[in-house]
């Protein structure tokens, strides 16, 4: 990777990890004095109180803070991107019945084990375009859209920033990334050479990098080469194959910020008596 481009990088995280420090801060800073806070209620709760302020104080975080790190990480993905991709935001077109039929059929196949998943699948569906489409117009909200102006390529990504899909959602991710995929094949129908991609990402390998990822509900919707999974994403994003280890290793220098507003934050509640 080129010097600069890695530079960028880690500026890219060090502002996102820093942000995401100061904000810490700032919220249970203007809550310390508040009986409703989430610190100080769980405070008075006598049951976790007994077991010690470390155990109350980190309690205390672990439901907002996996997800407000997890927001953290996919603007910070999206970000990196802009270094090598052009971010696009919500795609505005049109999904047609036979399409929107096809998704329904694709999708059954895999509930009932009937196929494995398949880029082709989709990729090889074609559609007899009416002359007016107003009725069947839609917009999809994107939050991640990324295009190479290169090899005109188009990539829309669901990601999921804690790691881990539930099970039961496999079907409803895949579902709307098969209508994002629709909705921008329809948009681009008279460039020919544009090629789309979906993926299911993650910020991180459940299981631990380098190791086989096994939510083996999940695959039954996504084939292999729509997966995106911890490093994967991140080289992705950086378009680079050193890309994670870049990122992450600038996160573990910068993470000493997220743990001195911890530390700054308990000082806050249990210290000088409170």
């Amino acid at each position: 990777m080129e010097e600069q481009k890695k530079k960028s990088i880690q500026v890219v995280v060090d502002t996102a990890i820093t942000a995401f420090a100061e904000g810490l801060i700032s919220r249970y800073s203007e809550e310390v004095d508040d009986t409703n806070g989430v610190i100080n209620m769980k405070k008075n709760n006598c049951f976790i109180a007994e077991l010690g302020e470390e155990f109350m104080f980190y309690s205390a975080f672990v439901r907002s803070f996996d997800s407000s790190l997890g927001n953290v990480l996919e603007k910070m993905g999206n970000n990196i991107a802009k270094l090598s991709y052009e971010v696009r935001g919500d795609i505005d077109s049109f999904i047609l019945p036979d399409q929107t039929q096809r998704i329904a059929s694709i999708l059954d196949s895999y509930v009932d084990h009937v196929t494995v998943p398949s880029v082709s699948h989709y990729a090889s569906h074609t559609s007899i375009y009416p002359k007016d489409v107003t009725s069947f117009k839609r917009t999809h909200v994107t939050d991640n859209y990324f295009y190479s102006k290169d090899k005109n390529e188009h990539y829309l990504i669901e990601l999921k920033a804690s790691g881990d899909l539930d099970n039961k959602k496999a079907r409803a991710e895949k579902s709307a990334l098969l209508d994002e995929y629709f909705l921008l094949k329809n948009q681009l129908k008279d460039d020919s050479s544009a090629i789309i991609k979906i993926f299911f990402g993650t910020a991180y390998n459940k299981f631990g990098e380098g190791k086989p990822w096994k939510q083996e509900r999940v695959k039954q919707f996504f084939a292999e080469d729509e997966l995106l999974i911890g490093a994967d994403y991140w080289n992705f994003v950086c378009d680079d194959k050193d890309g994670f280890d870049i990122v992450f290793e600038q996160y573990k220098i910068s993470a000493e910020k997220i743990k001195d507003a911890l530390k700054r934050i308990k000082e806050m509640y249990f210290d000088n008596g409170r």
